[in-house]
Order: C-alpha cells, then sequence, then structure tokens
C-alpha cells in the first residue's frame, strides 16, 4: 500500500499535478514528509496540505479489523484449523482443545522428566480413528535421540484404549501409521523435514524428539550456529502454517550462568530452600527460538512432584498442574492449574527429580514384552 500512486487515491487534479511536479509520486514518499516540509517543499497552504495527506493515509493504510471481526473469521475458518487434545482434561480446557494446528508447540524439561512419553501418547491419539477422539492420520516421528520406543507405545496404547488395541489387527494398524525417522546428521535432519513436505496431506502430526539434540550435535557455535537455527525454524513454522498440522517439538534444558543473571536483574537466582540447591534452569538454543514458539509447555520436578507448566500460550495464563507417569502415560493429579506469577513462569526445576521413570502399574505386560 505504500507505494500506491498519489494520482490514483482521488485528489483533486490540481493537486495531483503539484505532487508530480515534485516528483512526489507515491503514498511513502508523501508520508514520510512532514506536514511543514511538504508545505515549504509544495508551496501550498497547510490546509491543502492537511487535507491531502488526510486522504492520501486513509487510502494507504490497511483497514482495521474488530475484535468481532477476528473472531468470526476464526468461527468460519474452523474448518482449516482445529486442535488435537492431549487426554489431559484441565490442559485441554486451558489450551480451548489441546494442542493447536498450524503452530509451533515446544516441550521443555530435564531429562526424564517424561517429554518422550507425551510425545508417544501424542502420536497415538493423532493416529487413532475420529470415532476415539483421534485425528486418523499418519505421524512423522523425528527420533534424534532414539527415545522412541514401540514397546512402551503400545503399552501405553493398550493401558489407555483397551477397547480398540485389544481388537485383531488395531495394534499392527496403529503401528503402521506412526513413521518414525532418525537422522543422525544435520543434513539428514533437513532432509527428513523436505520429505515430509511431499507427503504432508496423509500426515496429521509431526514430532521432533528433541531439536536440541541435533542442533548442539551439527551446528557451529555463534553467528553460525543461530543462522542456521533460523533458517530451520522458519521451514519447521511454514510447514505447519502451510499444513495446518500440529508440529510438537522437544527442547532440552541447561543451567543459566552468573554472567546471564545477572544481565537481567529479574533473572537473578534466589533460593530460600534450605534443603539444598535448586538449580536454575533455562530452555536450550536461546530467545531467538523461545520467541518462535506459540506455545510452551514446561515440564518440571519441585520437591519430588512432577509439573507440567503452560509457560507460554496465547490462549490462557501461565498455569501449572501437577502429573504422574503411569503404565498409561502422563496423567494429571487434578484439572485445576494453579496460575503463575513472576520468575516462576520461566524458571524450570529439576530438584528432587529421579531420571527413573516409576509407573503406578506393572509395565509392560508379558503380552506384549514378547509379541507374536
Amino acid at each position: 500500500m505504500a507505494e500506491k500512486l498519489i494520482k490514483d487515491m482521488g485528489l483533486s487534479k490540481a493537486m495531483a499535478n503539484v505532487f508530480a511536479a515534485r516528483n512526489i509520486t507515491t503514498a511513502k514518499e508523501a508520508l514520510s514528509l512532514t506536514e511543514f516540509e511538504l508545505m515549504q517543499l509544495l508551496d501550498v497552504g497547510m490546509a491543502d496540505v492537511s487535507s491531502a495527506l488526510s486522504r492520501i493515509s486513509e487510502i494507504a493504510c490497511p483497514p482495521y479489523q474488530t475484535a468481532l471481526t477476528l473472531m468470526e473469521q476464526r468461527v468460519q475458518k474452523e474448518d482449516h484449523g482445529g486442535h488435537l487434545p492431549t487426554g489431559l482434561k484441565g490442559l485441554d480446557e486451558a489450551l480451548c482443545g489441546g494442542i493447536p494446528f498450524g503452530v509451533l508447540t515446544e516441550l521443555v524439561g530435564p531429562a526424564g522428566i517424561g517429554k518422550t512419553q507425551f510425545c508417544m501418547k501424542l502420536s497415538l491419539l493423532a493416529s487413532l480413528p475420529t470415532a476415539y477422539g483421534g485425528l486418523n492420520g499418519h505421524v512423522i516421528y523425528i527420533d534424534v535421540e532414539s527415545k522412541f520406543s514401540s514397546r512402551r507405545m503400545i503399552e501405553i496404547g493398550v493401558q489407555s484404549f483397551p477397547d480398540i488395541f485389544n481388537m485383531k489387527g488395531v495394534v499392527q494398524e496403529m503401528a503402521g501409521r506412526i513413521l518414525v525417522l532418525r537422522p543422525n546428521t544435520l543434513s539428514k535432519f533437513t532432509e527428513s523435514l523436505q520429505q515430509i513436505k511431499l507427503i504432508q496431506r496423509q500426515v496429521k502430526l509431526i514430532v521432533i524428539d528433541s531439536i536440541a539434540a541435533i542442533m548442539s550435535g551439527d551446528f557451529a557455535h555463534g553467528a553460525s550456529r543461530q543462522n542456521l537455527l533460523g533458517w530451520h525454524v522458519s521451514f519447521i513454522k511454514s510447514l505447519a502454517e502451510s499444513s495446518r498440522i500440529p508440529i510438537v517439538v522437544t527442547n532440552q534444558v541447561r543451567s543459566q550462568t552468573r554472567e546471564e543473571g545477572s544481565l537481567y536483574s529479574f533473572q537473578v537466582q534466589r533460593t530460600d530452600d534450605p534443603a539444598g540447591f535448586d538449580s536454575h534452569l533455562v530452555a536450550a538454543l536461546g530467545i531467538n527460538w523461545a520467541h518462535s514458539v506459540t506455545l510452551r509447555l514446561v515440564l518440571e520436578a519441585k520437591s519430588g512432584q512432577r509439573f507440567i507448566k503452560l509457560a507460554k500460550s496465547p490462549l490462557s495464563p501461565p498455569l501449572a498442574f501437577p502429573f504422574i507417569i503411569t503404565s498409561a502415560g502422563i496423567s494429571l493429579l487434578n484439572d485445576y492449574g494453579a496460575e503463575l506469577k513472576g520468575m516462576e513462569i520461566n524458571r524450570i526445576h529439576q530438584h528432587g527429580h529421579s531420571d527413573i521413570i516409576n509407573f503406578d502399574g506393572k509395565g509392560c505386560s508379558e503380552k506384549w514384552r514378547n509379541p507374536s
């Protein structure tokens, strides 16, 4: 709109000729000058200049939209949008339905906290028939650290959806819908993303577990690393937007250095815990990555209890839900999230957390431990 020609803006012929005579032909050229500068340059009165600029601004500026208009447009496009329910009632309610389509969702937390467990459950939900709350689609699971377990995924399915998973042939069908890729270099990771472009019509979920592992393994440090990361983030986001599917990416954590904390007073670690050290962790990959994700879910452990925090969302205030990991996967202890404030929103705890995941059940049954 800034390049729109002044002669096409409905000014009087005399005024349009004055602008043309002074070689001011576009809206951008006119609006980059003050009224006083234009008055001197055009040699016309202030009233004429103000009237012309008002007209040019009205035509050149994009039309405004009300909140009501945006809401109506969202409803009209609902068939192109949607959510993947997580099966965690309180979290789904806070997210207005679950993991949103068309955006980048991040799961961040220390090792062993349950990120991969969460991703396997989401993969099952995306592959399930719609009659059971699924998306009836295929899943691309990019397993960078070789943490994906088909045995564990089947156990989650049997424990969570016994009615459907005990039907003959269902296990094979569901497992066949989840394509696992294991790139071990940056070039193979890039190739995997480009291959997804070719089959995206069948895909209803993409999982990258974990983005930090492939980046830290192949990237150079400094500006080169950030440039390459920026390219891949842009590609992943465009893939989510064009295919209108959820993309879930896990991220690792790192310790915040004392120097980083001193840069911003609100990030300085303070602890009154007399029992010991509760490390202040931050998400890996830096601030540019953090701005790229639309939804950030933080999985952490504090005083021996696991929490899943809705730390960043355009739809909900920051909330924390206590959870456990059972044979059926992640389960919330209650559906009422506690609202977070201040530093607790972005702080990641691992105090009192064990890397060993203990299930409430007996683990994999013998039937699935040695499948026929």
